[in-house]
C-alpha cells in the first residue's frame, strides 16, 4: 500500500478488533474512570510490526476515549484535544498517520462531535511546550528521542491518555532508531541498543501503565492506576493588602499560583535594598512561566501610575520557552483593559507592545545591556550561573523562574549555584516561592513517575555522611569503568542514578538526550569515583576522538564537516598541521564533583587516573572543550592542560566563548601542542583589538599566560624599534609625551611581551599584565579599563607610565637615571646610522 492511498475496509477492522483486544481495552477503560476519578493520567504502549492494525487499534483507543470523555464531565467540557505526533520522513510512519487520521476524523464529522484532532511532525514540538491536551499520541517506532519524551508527556491534563506506538515489544531493543544512528561517527558508524532496554526495563517496572502487543493481539502488561485521592483544592483570593484586582488573580489555576502572584507584589513596591529578586522554583507543569506572565499585567498597571514607560525584558534559553508567559501575559492584560499588540518572530511571540509599555523577548546575553524597569528570566536552570549574576547586577529588580526535575534543566544546580550566593548578599532583597501543585494532573500522577524514572529528571546525588566524609579526606576511591550495558539496568539502577544527578547539579544544563547519548553514543564511555561505603562522588563523560581517516582530511582542512571528533575537527581548522588528523584522544565531555565535596582536590585526582587509563590505552591527548570562565580554566590549566583554540563567537545562551585544552601524552604531541599553543597565543594577541575585544581579562589573562614549556637554549629577541619610536617612548615616560601618542609603540612592545617566553621579557605583576591586555592589546578606554580593574584611572595612567619604564630598562638596556640623557639626540646621521644596524642585525 503506497503512502497516498489508504483503504481500511469494515472487515479489516472487524479482524483487528479482537476479544483479547476488547478485554484488554475494558480494563485499561476501567483503569483510567479511576484514575480520572484521581486526577490521574494513564500510559498506553501499542506495540507491533504490522502497521495497519496497529494504527486500526490506536484509532480504535482514540474513539473509545471520546465516548468516555463524553460521559465524564458533561458540564465542565469544552473541546476534546487530541495530539498526534509522527516522523513524515518515514513512508511507514505516515501510513499509520493517516489510517489513524482518516478512522478518527471520519467518526468526530459523522457524529459532530466537539473534537480537535491535530497531527504534527516532532521537528515543530516544541511550540507545544505549555499547551494542553486530552490525548497524546507518539509514533516511536522509528526514533526514540528522549528529549521528544521528556517535553512532550508534560501536555496532557488529567484524566487524560498518553499513548506511545512502539516496534514489536520482544524486539525493540535489537533495532536500530533514527536517535541511535545521529550518535555514530565514522569511527564508530555501529550504535550501542542500550536506552530502549533500559526505557522497556523501567516501563515495564511502573505503574499506570498498559502494553499491548499487536502482533500477537495479547497484553503484555496490564496495569492498576494508582488508588490516592488528591481532590482539588479551593483557590483563595486574598482579600485585605491585595495591590492586583481580583479579577487578575481569578486567572489562577490553583493556589500556588494565587499565592505566587501575591508574592510578585513585592515587585511594585520600592526596593529596600540595591537589588529586589523574586524566585519561583518547582517541578514542571506547575505553572510558574503563567504565574509570572498574571502577574506583569498588575506590575505593570501599577508602575504606569508612577512610570510615562514600562519596558520589561524576558529571557529564556530558546524563545519557546516564553511562549506560555507571553499568551498569559496576554490574557491578563486583556483583563487589566490595557490595549496592545502582539510581534511575532515566526509562529512566536517575541515582544507585547503598547502604548507605554512592553514586554521583549532577548536573548540571554543581550539582556544586561538593555536598560530596561525589570528583567525576567524564565528557565533559569538553562542558564549559566555568571550570566545570571550579571543580568542580576544590572537591574534593581529582576524575577526568576525555575525548574527543579524537568526537560528544561536542573533546579537543584540553580538552587546550589545562584540562589545561595543570594541569600548571602547583603545588598539583595530576596523572596522565594516553591510551587509544588501540578496544574495539569494531581501528585503522585503515575505517568509523570514513570517520565521522571525512565529519563532521570529526578535524579539527585548520594547523601554523604561523616564515615564518606572521612574516605574523601583520606582520598581512598574505587575508580570505576562503567559499562553502558551494565550501568543502564533496574539492579544499578540506583548507581545510574546517583551518577546522573552530580552530572545534573554540576551542569546548567541538561537534556534527556545527554542520558541517550552516555547510553547509545558507540564513542562515549563513562568513569566514576566511588567511596568503600559505595557513594559516588565524582564521574565523568569521555568521548573517543580521531584519528581522522585520509579521505575526511583534505575536506575538514576546507571547512568541511565530520560528526563527533570535536577536538580534531577544530584543530584542524584553525591549527592546520595535518598530523593532528592521526592523533586519538578522549575528549572530556563532563567532568562532575559532588558539590558537598567540591574544591578538596577530588576534580584532579579523578583526571589523574582518566589520564593513566588513557596511557595505558595508547591515546595521544586528552581534552576538553567548555564555555570559558576564569574560575574554569584555572582548574584545566593547573592540571596541565594547555588552551589551544577559542570560538570566534559567544554562545548565545550561555554568553560565553568556548575553548579548547589539551594535555598531551607523548613526545610527538607534545610538539604538536607546542607548535599550536604558540600560533594560539599569537592569533589571539592579534585578534584582541577586534573579535574578543569584550573577552574578560580573567580569561584573557590565563590564555596568555598558559606555555607548554620554555624550550631550552631560546634565544631572546629584541623587539624592532625605529630610532624615532624608541625616542618617542622615552619622551612619554619622562611625561613630554601622552600614552595617545604613543600607543603604536606601546603595542609593538606589548606583543612583543606576550609572544616571547618569561625568561625573554621583562617582570611585570598580574595587575599591570591585565591592563597591558585591557589598555593596549584590547584598546578599551581608561574608564572602562579603570571600572574593570576596581582602581582609579590615574593609578592607571601612572602604572603604564611604570611599564614603559620596565620596557625601557630591560629590552634596550635604558636605565632611570639614563633617559635623559638619550632623550632628544637623534639626527639624520645617527637616524641613519641606527637603522643600517638594526637592518645588519634584524632588529
Amino acid at each position: 500500500m503506497s503512502k497516498n492511498s489508504v483503504k481500511i475496509r469494515k472487515e479489516d477492522i472487524a479482524k483487528a478488533i479482537t476479544k483479547n483486544y476488547s478485554d484488554f481495552k475494558s480494563v485499561l477503560f476501567n483503569e483510567l474512570k479511576i484514575a480520572s476519578s484521581n486526577r490521574h493520567r494513564l500510559l498506553l504502549i501499542l506495540s507491533g510490526d504490522n502497521n495497519e492494525r496497529l494504527a486500526i487499534l490506536n484509532a480504535d483507543i482514540i474513539i473509545t476515549y471520546i465516548h468516555f470523555w463524553l460521559k465524564k464531565l458533561p458540564s465542565e467540557r469544552t473541546k476534546l484535544r487530541i495530539l498526534y505526533i509522527f516522523h513524515d520522513e518515514f513512508e511507514d510512519a505516515v501510513l499509520r498517520e493517516r489510517i489513524v487520521k482518516r478512522l478518527v476524523k471520519r467518526y468526530v464529522k459523522r457524529k459532530k462531535l466537539p473534537v480537535e484532532l491535530e497531527f504534527a511532525i516532532y521537528e515543530a514540538s516544541e511550540k507545544y511546550l505549555g499547551t494542553t491536551y486530552n490525548v497524546l499520541v507518539m509514533d516511536l517506532i522509528n526514533s526514540l528521542k528522549p528529549n521528544d519524551v521528556g517535553r512532550l508527556i508534560g501536555i496532557v491534563e488529567q484524566g487524560g491518555l498518553v499513548i506511545l506506538q512502539t516496534p514489536k515489544w520482544s524486539d525493540w531493543h535489537n533495532r536500530k532508531n533514527l536517535f541511535q544512528l545521529s550518535l555514530a561517527v565514522p569511527q564508530h558508524p555501529e550504535p550501542r541498543k542500550v536506552f530502549v532496554k533500559w526505557f522497556k526495563a523501567v516501563t515495564e517496572d511502573c505503574e499506570g501503565v498498559f502494553i499491548y502487543d499487536v502482533d500477537e493481539d495479547r497484553p503484555i502488561k496490564v496495569s492498576r492506576a494508582p488508588r490516592t485521592h488528591h481532590p482539588k483544592k479551593e483557590i483563595e483570593i486574598p482579600k485585605e493588602e491585595r495591590i492586583f484586582p481580583e479579577e487578575l488573580y481569578r486567572l489562577a489555576l490553583t493556589q500556588d499560583q494565587v499565592n505566587a502572584i501575591k508574592l510578585l507584589e513585592e515587585v511594585v513596591k520600592k526596593p529596600r535594598k540595591r537589588h529586589m529578586c523574586v524566585i519561583l522554583i518547582a517541578d514542571r507543569g506547575r505553572g510558574k512561566s503563567c504565574a509570572i506572565g498574571i502577574a506583569l499585567a498588575g506590575i505593570i498597571n501599577e508602575l504606569l501610575k508612577v512610570k510615562n514607560k514600562v519596558r520589561i525584558a524576558i529571557t529564556a534559553p530558546q524563545l519557546t520557552n516564553v511562549q506560555a508567559l507571553m499568551n498569559m501575559a496576554m490574557k491578563a492584560l486583556e483583563v487589566m483593559k490595557l490595549k496592545f499588540k502582539a510581534i511575532y518572530r515566526g509562529p512566536n511571540i517575541i515582544e507585547i507592545r503598547g502604548d507605554r509599555f512592553s514586554i521583549e523577548y532577548w536573548e540571554p546575553a543581550v539582556v544586561p545591556k538593555l536598560g530596561v524597569d525589570i528583567a525576567v528570566v524564565d528557565e533559569a536552570a538553562g542558564i549559566p550561573v555568571p550570566l545570571l549574576h550579571k543580568i542580576r547586577k544590572s537591574y534593581q529588580r529582576s524575577i526568576y523562574a525555575t525548574t527543579i526535575h524537568g526537560y528544561e534543566g536542573a533546579g537543584r544546580g540553580f538552587s546550589i549555584r545562584f540562589l545561595k550566593r543570594l541569600k548571602e548578599d547583603p545588598h539583595t532583597e530576596l523572596y522565594v516561592y516553591e510551587m509544588e501543585e501540578p496544574i495539569r494532573y494531581a501528585k503522585d500522577d503515575p505517568v509523570e513517575r514513570w517520565q521522571f524514572r525512565v529519563l532521570l529528571l529526578d535524579a539527585e546525588p548520594d547523601e554523604l555522611t561523616s564515615e564518606d566524609l572521612k574516605y574523601i579526606e583520606e582520598q581512598k576511591f574505587e575508580y570505576l569503568i562503567l559499562d553502558p550495558e551494565q550501568l543502564f539496568t533496574l539492579e544499578n539502577e540506583q548507581l545510574l542514578r546517583s551518577l546522573f544527578g552530580i552530572y545534573v547539579l554540576a551542569h546548567y544544563r541538561n537534556e534527556p538526550d545527554d542520558l541517550g547519548m552516555m547510553a547509545d553514543a558507540p564513542h562515549h564511555s563513562i568513569r566514576a569515583l566511588r567511596t568503600p561505603t559505595g557513594k559516588i562522588i565524582a564521574a565523568i563523560q569521555l568521548a573517543e576522538e580521531g584519528p581522522i581517516a585520509f579521505d575526511y582530511l583534505d575536506s575538514l582542512l576546507r571547512g568541511g564537516r565530520i560528526p563527533g571528533n570535536i577536538i580534531p575537527d577544530r584543530l584542524l581548522k584553525h591549527a592546520r598541521l595535518r598530523d593532528i588528523g592521526e592523533g586519538k584522544g578522549w575528549r572530556i565531555v563532563r567532568i562532575a564533583v559532588h558539590p558537598s565535596v567540591q574544591g578538596r582536590g577530588i576534580g584532579t585526582y579523578f583526571l589523574k587516573k582518566v589520564e593513566e587509563e588513557a596511557r595505558a590505552r595508547g591515546y595521544d591527548w586528552i581534552g576538553s572543550g567548555f564555555g570559558a570562565t576564569g574560575e574554569l580554566l584555572h582548574f584545566w590549566i593547573k592540571n596541565g592542560y594547555i588552551p589551544l583554540h577559542i570560538s570566534p563567537d559567544r554562545n548565545p545562551v550561555s554568553a560565553e566563548y568556548t575553548v579548547l585544552v589539551l594535555k598531551p601524552l607523548n613526545e610527538k604531541w607534545s610538539k604538536i601542542v607546542d607548535i599550536v599553543s604558540r600560533e594560539f597565543r599569537l592569533k589571539l594577541i592579534e585578534s584582541l583589538h577586534d573579535t574578543y575585544r569584550d573577552l574578560e581579562i580573567e580569561v584573557a589573562h590565563q590564555l596568555l599566560n598558559t606555555y607548554v614549556e620554555v624550550r631550552e637554549g631560546t634565544k631572546c629577541e629584541k623587539p624592532k624599534l625605529s630610532p624615532i619610536q624608541l625616542d618617542r617612548l622615552l619622551s612619554y615616560y619622562a611625561g613630554y609625551m601622552t600614552y595617545e601618542s604613543c600607543t603604536d609603540v606601546m603595542h609593538i612592545l606589548s606583543k612583543h611581551y606576550w609572544i616571547s617566553d618569561p625568561p625573554c621579557r621583562p617582570r611585570l605583576n598580574e595587575f599591570q599584565e591585565r591592563l597591558l591586555i585591557l589598555k593596549v592589546l584590547q584598546g578599551l578606554p581608561w574608564d572602562v579599563c579603570a571600572d574593570i580593574l576596581r582602581t582609579k584611572k590615574s593609578r592607571l595612567m601612572d602604572e603604564m607610565r611604570t611599564i614603559a619604564l620596565k620596557f625601557i630598562e630591560f629590552y634596550f638596556g635604558i636605565t632611570k637615571e639614563d633617559i635623559d640623557k638619550y632623550l632628544g639626540s637623534i639626527d639624520l646621521e645617527n637616524y641613519m646610522k641606527e637603522l643600517y644596524r638594526g637592518k645588519r642585525h634584524g632588529s
